[in-house]
């Protein structure tokens, strides 16, 4: 793990179970279920925590929910990948999805030189339904 961190296999656990979900933004609710449906046991304190640590190392990425309801985390593989691209997140099931295209590069462009506004993809996130919540006829909840 980098940065000055103590190593422990709670960590270690959090760690692996972000990895194996890294195309998902997970609640802390849902780190800890993860966790302990698969035999460990690791306290929601601690999750938040170390959560904290990886921002703060940006190895995760935190979407805080439109509404102030709560905030998910998701692994980041190359801190500076997110800064490229902006954010979907599905209301329905939750996935969020890199949106890394050249309309969207077009329109932080076009927000730029029209509005004299810098877009922070980092933060961004538009929210919707995905296809699959689309075809099986879901609703978003957001």
């Amino acid at each position: 793990m980098a940065g000055n961190t103590y190593r422990t296999r709670q960590k270690e656990t959090i760690l692996d179970c972000l990895q194996q979900n890294a195309e998902q933004a997970l609640t802390v609710d849902e780190i800890t279920e993860r966790i302990g449906r698969a035999g460990e046991k690791v306290g929601r304190t601690t999750v938040y925590r170390f959560m904290e640590t990886l921002l703060g190392e940006g190895r995760v990425r935190k979407f805080t929910d439109p509404a102030g309801k709560g905030a998910a985390f998701q692994y980041v593989p190359d801190p500076t990948d997110c800064e490229r691209h902006m954010h979907l997140k599905c209301s329905a099931c939750g996935k969020y999805i890199h949106l890394d295209c050249k309309t969207m590069q077009q329109v932080n462009a076009h927000i730029f030189a029209d509005h004299q506004f810098r877009v922070d993809n980092s933060k961004s996130l538009l929210v919707g339904l995905c296809a699959d919540c689309m075809k099986e006829g879901r609703h978003g909840s957001d």
